[in-house]
């Protein structure tokens, strides 16, 4: 599609406005974010993406509509396999329930800013070399091959090398001040753990990317739509962190779908960079039709069979729900300077 530089700021500020009202509302007041709550914003953001999709299906035509639904879905499903990362570094880091949601937003969006970047590179290269789509494809490939043999290895959460330079730089507090990120000790600026764990959140997002992104590019080459489906992605992935909590750990054969999902847009990559050097016949290509329906498919039947596997073989659920489902007593005291309530054991 040619997106004039207009569109792109009014998505961009669209976006940006539904962060603002998502701040306002649920940020307003501290709080742990119930089932009910997470669900309501899912569909909100489920249905925004639809209504965005279905804007570009009128305006932009049948295959740019079926494109974007396809990397939606794409980086929705792929996104799901970051929530047992960030349960992990939420457990890891102790963070009180009811500011997740905060550390969540403010990671997500540093991560998007970070996506936006990767986009417009490869957007670049593929516009300059064909050959893009051949490492493109084999990163998939290799992705979809270390995710079957790694499959549950998310149980442990070892600091990335961002989230080491940051506490070797700056002074780091024991404790959580409240949801400051910053507070200012004896004349001098510490830096909190809540700050520490939004770094770790966004770039641990950030090495999703590496699949994510070219993951997207096999399906559409319009880095509007590229952008557009990361954006409606992301920012529905929070809530969904809140909505499945440890419902996302019997999904038992989630690495096996999603290694699948990988390692057909691989192929689909380099089918598509073999057509572009004429060595494949027009009909061996792969179209985005076939790409929605294998994906959704998959999808439908790694969740099915995850569920019956999880019903009848309770064992086979790997972990625990790593939410911080229990009130800690540092939460509670966090809770009462939110709310100006002092717990019931110090009145």
């Amino acid at each position: 599609m040619n997106v004039p530089l207009w569109l792109w700021l009014a998505t961009i500020g669209g976006l940006l406005a539904l962060v603002a009202v998502d701040l306002v509302i649920v940020d307003r007041k501290p709080h742990r974010v119930s089932t009910g709550e997470a669900a309501r914003w899912v569909i909100f953001y489920i249905s925004c993406a639809v209504v965005f999709g279905a804007a570009v299906w009128m305006l932009g035509g049948h295959d740019p509509g079926v494109e974007f639904f396809t990397g939606y879905i794409t980086e929705y499903s792929l996104s799901v396999d970051n929530l047992f990362i960030f349960m992990v570094i939420m457990s890891s880091f102790k963070v009180p329930a009811i500011h997740q949601h905060r550390v969540l937003l403010i990671g997500i969006l540093l991560a998007l800013v970070m996506r936006g970047a990767f986009i417009a590179v490869g957007a670049a290269l593929i516009a300059q070399f064909v050959w893009i789509f051949f490492v493109f494809g084999a990163v998939l490939v290799w992705t979809a091959v270390s995710m079957v043999r790694n499959k549950g290895g998310h149980e442990e959460y070892h600091e990335n090398a961002v989230t080491r330079w940051v506490r070797k730089v700056f002074p780091v507090t024991e404790d959580y001040v409240g949801h400051k990120s910053m507070v200012r000790r004896d004349g001098k600026r510490w830096l909190t753990p809540m700050f520490v764990v939004i770094v770790a959140i966004g770039s641990a997002d950030l090495l999703f990317a590496v699949d994510s992104i070219p993951a997207i590019f096999g399906i559409t080459q319009d880095a509007y739509l590229v952008f557009a489906a990361n954006a409606f992605a992301l920012m529905g992935l929070r809530q969904l962190y809140f909505l499945l909590g440890g419902l996302v750990t019997k999904l038992v054969y989630l690495s096996y779908g999603l290694a699948t999902i990988l390692g057909f847009i691989g192929a689909k990559l380099f089918l598509h960079a073999l057509h572009e050097y004429h060595v494949v016949p027009d009909w061996l290509e792969i179209n985005n039709w076939l790409s929605l329906g294998v994906i959704v498919a998959v999808l439908t039947v790694t969740t099915l069979a995850s569920l019956y596997k999880a019903r009848k073989d309770p064992d086979a659920v790997g972990g625990t729900n790593l939410m911080l489902d229990a009130e800690a007593p540092e939460e509670r005291a966090t809770r009462a300077e939110a709310t100006g309530v002092a717990p019931s054991s110090e009145r």
